[in-house]
């Protein structure tokens, strides 16, 4: 093991899953889903979770969460067809940012093919100035810390 690469993540830690399919458009010319691929992976249960467990109006809302940091721990290739069940967990809650933790995982097993986590800052959207996270949302949130 790589003493600078933790070891990968279980199933167990995280609290809520969504599957999500690879698509045939993910795969790039080695054959295994490309490396930014991921970080739609990761944006898309995180945002999927604030919009329906946290009510985010992406189009209409006053406040949005900005990417202010990423970061992914490539461990094993994914490729289409498979469906991925992607793992969340709240890392870090503060007054106007989280820390996501992210886990993507094969169909049936436990460890962790690639893991990682997403910063959001929420700002106000006609400013861009930071601001507290929404009660709806931080609710939503607090569900998801271990």
């Amino acid at each position: 093991m790589n003493p600078s690469k933790p070891p990968a993540e279980t199933r167990a830690r995280y609290r809520h899953f969504l599957a999500i399919p690879t698509r045939w458009i993910d795969n790039d010319l080695y054959g295994h889903v490309n490396n930014v691929v991921y970080y739609g992976y990761f944006d898309t249960i995180i945002n999927r979770y604030l919009i329906e467990a946290g009510g985010l109006d992406i189009h209409r809302g006053e406040v949005i969460g900005i990417a202010a940091e990423t970061l992914c721990r490539f461990r094993r290739a994914f490729a289409f067809p498979e469906e991925i069940d992607a793992g969340l967990r709240v890392g870090h809650l503060g007054n106007s940012s989280v820390r996501y933790e992210v886990g993507l995982f094969r169909k049936g097993e436990d460890e962790a093919a690639a893991d990682g986590h997403f910063v959001h800052v929420f700002v106000a959207r006609a400013s861009q100035a930071p601001v507290p996270i929404p009660p709806r949302i931080r609710a939503a949130l607090e569900r998801l810390k271990p």
